[in-house]
């Protein structure tokens, strides 16, 4: 059977775009684990590049 699990924004679970909740859902994992991980690993690399891949990946990443 083919696997129906893709890597998509959420509409339902989000802050601001909908690309943590959307990861989230892809990891299966919950969605304020994905976030807090995210500002934190974010923080330790100078913000910066994390805003610029939350940017490209809400750009990329298809909406459900």
């Amino acid at each position: 059977m083919k696997s129906t699990n893709r890597l998509m924004r959420s509409s339902n679970d989000r802050m601001i775009l909908g690309v943590c909740g959307g990861l989230s859902k892809w990891l299966g994992w919950d969605p304020t684990i994905v976030r807090v991980a995210y500002v934190l690993v974010s923080i330790c690399s100078a913000a910066f590049p994390g805003i610029l891949v939350y940017v490209i990946l809400a750009l990329v990443m298809p909406p459900d």
